[in-house]
């Protein structure tokens, strides 16, 4: 382990890196629960996706942990699973099978444009305030879908939402969502799974969670849901937006997050580089493609191995130890299985929150810059699909600064990627 991952040379010891792995896995196992929960809204079997969720995260992490030898983990992205099952599948009417087809297809592109070096022009090409404004559209997307299942808000005929009813499971999933905020005060590691678990024996103690009939049982069968992507239906000209939207979101959301994790690791070169940044691209695009084989929404590179960096870890050995962790929680699936939509609810507003928290980088003063990422963030929830906030963002950035006669300040990526978007709305709105 020396050898291969000089774990001297980064100021490391084995202990230190196991601890790491281990408040990496803690901080993000709640996926473990929440990507199902969502999933299954698909009409794509439950256990199955429990399966496919914690393979997906352990191939990805042990990827990136060998090939970059970084101690950063992997695992199907929030706001990606969201709109995979609400937008495209859901309002869209695209089934599963097809959907996961679009899946592996923008992780191949996404390979592509890594192994070629493209990558780095789109995200310079797109002004930094718009890339912020994707990540606080998709947190406010992912609020409002956990308000949703809460059941805090529900839909009404004249007003389009209100306030639901104080439901015993609503006051319980508040109870729940107050213990995460308490937790994430005092920096409690693990505080959203922790939330989780609390929320669910509640629930028992109600009478409104069954109780488990057993803790340890053999992995569920990834048969209904692995290897049905539908590449060829995925494959036509009205979804390759789509496919596009999936490999923008997970390019800004892996390039941010291994720039923040890099830094805190102390992984920045004395140039400015990151030591092994296409690895580790290329790992996160691997991983999405055999995710969709798998039978699961887009991996991508988490933000919480920060807390396990915090915590010591330095190299993929800790990255390895947070792999073996979610292998291990295949064999807890009978507790997995009991946790209730209004348990996971909480998760989805505290991951909403850390995605908004950014929003104040952005000058809205400066309305060339200021109403494109405006419209960017408030039409991904009011019309429920990420791909309309990024296409209308886009497109209204090149189309004012042009009109302002700034259209010098505007790379040649960006002009097409503003034709793609014209493009893209014309057929939507004709669909």
């Amino acid at each position: 382990m020396e050898k291969y991952f000089q774990l001297n040379a980064y100021g490391t010891n084995v202990k230190s890196e196991i601890i790491g792995g281990i408040t990496t896995f803690l901080t993000m196992a709640y996926i473990i629960f929440v990507n199902p929960s969502i999933l299954e809204t698909t009409g794509m079997e439950r256990q199955a996706l429990i399966t496919a969720t914690c393979l997906a995260a352990a191939f990805g992490t042990i990827l990136i942990g060998l090939s970059a030898k970084v101690p950063f983990a992997m695992a199907p992205g929030m706001g990606l699973n969201a709109f995979f099952a609400y937008t495209l599948v859901l309002g869209q009417g695209i089934n599963w099978q097809t959907a996961l087809g679009v899946v592996f297809l923008s992780g191949i592109l996404f390979l592509i444009l890594t192994i070629v070096g493209i990558q780095e022009k789109i995200v310079n090409a797109i002004p930094k305030e718009l890339r912020i404004a994707v990540a606080v559209g998709i947190g406010l997307f992912i609020a409002m879908i956990g308000m949703k299942n809460l059941g805090l808000i529900i839909a009404h005929p004249h007003t389009l939402v209100t306030m639901g009813k104080l439901e015993p499971k609503v006051l319980l999933g508040l109870m729940g969502l107050i213990t995460i905020i308490i937790l994430e005060i005092k920096k409690v590691h693990g505080a959203i799974l922790i939330g989780i678990i609390a929320t669910t024996i509640l629930g028992m103690s109600f009478g409104i969670v069954k109780i488990p009939t057993g803790f340890i049982a053999m992995p569920p069968p990834l048969t209904p849901i692995a290897f049905q992507l539908d590449i060829f239906a995925a494959f036509q000209w009205n979804l390759m937006a789509v496919i596009f939207t999936f490999m923008f979101v997970d390019l800004f959301d892996s390039v941010g997050t291994i720039v923040a994790c890099s830094y805190e690791a102390r992984l920045i070169q004395e140039d400015g580089s990151i030591r092994n940044i296409n690895k580790m691209l290329q790992a996160d695009a691997v991983a999405t493609s055999i995710g969709a084989l798998l039978g699961t929404s887009t991996t991508t590179t988490y933000i919480e191995s920060a807390a396990g960096i915090a915590d010591g870890a330095r190299t993929g050995l800790a990255a390895l130890c947070t792999a073996i962790l979610f292998i291990a929680a295949l064999f807890f699936t009978p507790l997995i299985e009991i946790v209730p939509t209004f348990a996971t609810a909480p998760a989805l507003i505290i991951v909403g929150v850390y995605m908004f928290k950014n929003v104040g980088a952005i000058d809205f003063r400066d309305f060339r810059i200021g109403f494109p990422a405006f419209l960017t963030i408030i039409l991904m929830p009011l019309t429920f699909s990420i791909a309309t906030g990024l296409t209308i963002g886009f497109l209204s950035y090149v189309i004012i600064a042009a009109l302002s006669g700034a259209s010098n300040r505007i790379p040649r990526v960006m002009w097409i990627i503003g034709i793609l978007s014209l493009l893209n709305l014309i057929i939507s709105a004709n669909m």
